[in-house]
């Protein structure tokens, strides 16, 4: 009798314990809005504190009858983003570099395609201008500026959230956001941001967005993903086209001054120290050699990974050693050092090599289709490494890689002569046919066919920023798969010569670290949702954090980052 009083007072203790936290979390709605706006005032004061990668990759859109709107021409962008005082970025493009200043200009609300200035031959896509949409309102978000309203209650992912339309009080200026917010309903911090900034005026537009922010640092909520289109854009006096865009940012834990940190974490084990060569004290000239090379090719990628642009060493990577395994053992190579696979963060589609180091990059993990094409893509790497086609040592001098970030693209290149090109294209051939994939190349051929079908439209896409291009020139890859692979039909859904972008593989924005996506395949109903190499809109699984960062600098959290369901097959 005794143990059961006990238990009920104790469920009786329990329920007034839950009972209190209801009421304590019981809050008016002014007091809702205050919360709001005050985590919001913390928040930007949060991201002043980092210089994420911004990537923004644009198509503009045409009519073309029964497949709807499709990609006509495309728009590439890529900087580290800053966000003291207003928004601005460091481009890492060369050709894009001249356009970098005078952006203050335009009110510090530059996300608009500015209208035809005297001189100016169209108007133009303002790069910082996405990256704005990463900020609702950098001078005042609050209810003095702006009118609330509740619409319902909403699951995103895991987090459960309060909608609310804002729009801007009369007369506080342009540039004021106006659209909807999703809050979690715990610290009440914005999660999602569905709108625009009001005030069009002569010199130009603002855009829509959808921008959706993670959970990277306790209680931080940040910008990961900005979706952007337009049905009907004024280009010029007689045209009109539309667009979509995405923007991600990565490498939150990049870009700041960590090495007195790290520093500071060196731990002198012992005073005492023990030779353990083993007696052999130098190289033979071949060891020698290689030792060069090698210091070479670590020069290389420890100067892109540091730049934002490489992802540090993950799962993905080891699914793409697994293939360039399957290539060795069927063909009975021998190569000294091993071969190793990393991953590029960028969106164009290329790969190279550096060293005996095979890098693809993520946008073209993205659009492959199968395991067979992947397969294809590292073999024709792989035959540069068989035959010998060696990186240029001069990157072993390491005062070869002290310059600023934003000239890595111009610094380092490591593209092959036209000769060893080919020859590393026929020697991939050999490969694949000794492979478990030789059965497997017509879905190679049709992803080539797609490939060179697309480049006219998608030029800034199909390209390649550091080595040799998939396609372009005399000497485009696979040509002789191409030419013996079925041909596009893409009106049938069991064809599926290559993937939308963005469906595969995502990046967690903190570390910079490259994960596959866990996303549930969707059946094609009709063939406008294949949609090879174009952009589609992305839905994170938002939850919260669960465990802190893991002690040091850049460490990855604890748990699993959300999966971004983009509806890719």
């Amino acid at each position: 009798m005794l143990r059961k009083a006990c238990c009920l007072l104790l469920v009786v203790f329990a329920g007034l314990a839950a009972a209190e936290r209801g009421a304590a979390q019981s809050i008016s709605f002014d007091q809702a809005v205050d919360r709001i706006t005050a985590g919001e005032a913390e928040n930007l004061r949060q991201l002043q504190k980092y210089s994420p990668m911004v990537e923004t990759y644009i198509q503009e859109l045409q009519p073309q009858g029964e497949w709807g709107k499709v990609p006509v021409t495309d728009h590439y962008y890529l900087g580290r983003a800053s966000f003291k005082g207003y928004v601005h970025n460091v481009n890492f493009l060369t050709e894009r570099k001249e356009r970098a200043g005078g952006i203050r200009g335009f009110g510090g609300f530059p996300n608009r395609m500015v209208d035809r200035f005297p001189g100016q031959r169209r108007p133009e896509f303002i790069p910082v201008g996405f990256a704005q949409m990463a900020v609702i309102d950098s001078k005042a978000f609050d209810r003095a500026h702006y009118d609330f309203k509740f619409v319902r209650r909403e699951f995103l992912g895991e987090l459960r959230c309060l909608v609310f339309d804002v729009s801007p009080k009369p007369k506080t200026g342009t540039g004021r956001f106006i659209g909807r917010i999703w809050v979690e309903d715990q610290d009440y911090n914005i999660v999602r941001v569905n709108g625009t900034y009001a005030g069009d005026n002569f010199r130009g537009r603002y855009l829509h967005f959808d921008t959706w922010r993670l959970n990277l640092q306790p209680g931080v909520w940040l910008p990961a993903y900005i979706y952007s289109e337009e049905s009907d854009v004024r280009m010029s006096r007689t045209k009109n086209t539309a667009f979509k865009s995405q923007t991600r940012l990565w490498g939150y834990s990049i870009g700041r001054d960590l090495s007195q940190e790290s520093f500071a974490q060196i731990v002198v084990d012992s005073e005492t120290v023990n030779d353990q060569t083993g007696g052999q004290q130098e190289m033979s000239p071949v060891a020698a050699e290689r030792a060069w090379q090698r210091q070479a090719e670590e020069n290389v990628l420890e100067r892109l990974q540091s730049a934002g642009l490489l992802a540090p060493v993950g799962e993905v990577e080891k699914v793409l050693q697994t293939v360039v395994d399957n290539l060795i053992i069927t063909n009975n190579l021998t190569l000294e050092p091993e071969v190793r696979c990393r991953i590029l963060l960028t969106n164009p589609l290329e790969s190279f090599t550096v060293g005996h180091t095979i890098i693809v990059s993520r946008g073209l993990l993205d659009v492959l289709p199968d395991e067979a094409s992947l397969a294809a893509v590292l073999a024709h790497e792989l035959s540069h490494l068989v035959l010998g086609h060696e990186l240029d040592t001069k990157y072993a001098f390491s005062d070869r890689m002290i310059f600023p970030d934003d000239r890595t693209l111009e610094r380092i290149a490591v593209m092959h002569p036209p000769e060893e090109e080919q020859s590393a294209d026929k020697k991939s051939l050999e490969l694949l046919q000794n492979s478990p994939y030789k059965d497997k190349l017509a879905s190679v051929g049709l992803f080539m066919r797609q490939l060179e079908q697309s480049r006219a439209a998608m030029p800034k896409l199909i390209r390649s920023q550091i080595g040799n291009s998939l396609v372009i020139g005399p000497n485009a890859r696979l040509a002789a798969v191409m030419a013996d692979a079925p041909r596009l039909e893409p009106s049938r859904l069991d064809q599926m010569a290559a993937l939308p972008l963005g469906g595969r593989v995502r990046i967690d924005p903190w570390s910079a670290r490259v994960e596959l996506s866990k996303a549930r395949p969707v059946a094609v109903l009709n063939a406008r949702e294949k949609k090879p190499f174009e952009i589609i809109p992305v839905f994170p699984y938002l939850t919260r954090l669960k465990t802190s960062r893991a002690a040091g600098p850049g460490a990855p959290a604890a748990q699993v980052p959300p999966t971004v369901n983009s509806g890719a097959q």
